[in-house]
């Protein structure tokens, strides 16, 4: 870490609702002016989001990166009522407005990506000026099951005994299930220690019914038409299916005649931030100054 990078961890409680705002890590460049909130995927947390926040800061001296736990995730809140798209979008919005500093960009991949998107339909911050939506297609589409999806991961999950003596062995059962190593991996980071024993720490009904909404909501529109300041910035992977042909070509068309909407099509997968960084960094900052 570059001595002028200084780590925070915080928490704390937002009395109005009676319940805890969201869990993040604060990452702070020299003269912070700015915030950059930085949303990670379904069964992920804000770590996931810390090389590239990082480079980010590197880069940008003036900003300050938010790597926050969405609700059900991580250190934030779970099994709160309400699990749906709006409800976490809310949730990032309350952290926005509890900081100091102005939240003037939000990047999103996967879930987080249109967690983004819903944060720029509610409109509740003034200084929000870029969304940069990383390999999450805007638009409803059919829940994606089996294999390594979202919701293939958690039918692996449920299928594993509660608890393991360690997890080494957590990870060894996810991939005897089927799950390639990378993912058993990710997963144990939000495996928790109870006792002699360690267990998955996410409520799967929380996060089945966070996908459900993902999936069915529509936010085109907020790409077609985003609000008055705002520029949305679509990153999709060329090597993932999360774009159908369809989708890519409306979203080019839409850049094409909006210049708030920016697309960028960049090699690599879905983990796009972690099969290509440099791309995805130097897209980012080409946007957010």
């Amino acid at each position: 870490m570059h001595q002028y990078v200084h780590l925070f961890l915080k928490t704390e409680w937002n009395v109005a609702q009676l319940i805890p705002m969201l869990f993040y890590e604060q990452i702070d460049g020299p003269r912070p002016e700015r915030a950059v909130g930085f949303l990670h995927g379904i069964l992920g947390r804000g770590l996931n989001m810390r090389t590239l926040a990082r480079s980010f800061i590197e880069a940008r001296p003036t900003s300050s990166a938010w790597l926050m736990d969405l609700r059900g995730h991580g250190r934030s809140p779970k099994g709160l009522p309400d699990p749906t798209l709006e409800a976490t979008a809310e949730d990032v919005i309350d952290v926005a407005k509890h900081e100091a500093l102005p939240m003037s960009a939000v990047v999103g991949h996967s879930f987080g990506g249109k967690v983004a998107l819903e944060v720029a339909r509610l409109g509740e911050l003034r200084a929000l000026e870029h969304v940069v939506v990383i390999d999450s297609v805007p638009g409803l589409r059919p829940p994606i099951v089996g294999g390594d999806s979202a919701l293939g991961v958690i039918d692996t999950i449920e299928s594993l005994p509660r608890a393991f003596a360690s997890k080494l062995d957590f990870v060894r059962a996810v991939v005897t299930a089927g799950q390639p190593r990378a993912i058993a991996d990710w997963l144990a980071g939000s495996v928790e220690r109870h006792g002699d024993e360690v267990r998955f720490g996410l409520d799967l009904e929380e996060i089945r019914a966070l996908l459900r909404d993902y999936f069915s909501r529509d936010l085109w529109p907020v790409v077609e038409h985003p609000p008055a300041g705002m520029h949305v910035h679509l990153m999709i992977a060329d090597h993932s299916t999360s774009y159908s042909a369809a989708d890519r070509e409306r979203a080019l068309k839409i850049a094409a005649l909006n210049p708030q909407v920016t697309v960028d099509i960049l090699p690599g997968g879905h983990w796009l931030h972690v099969d290509n960084p440099d791309g995805v960094l130097q897209t980012i900052l080409k946007y957010v100054l």
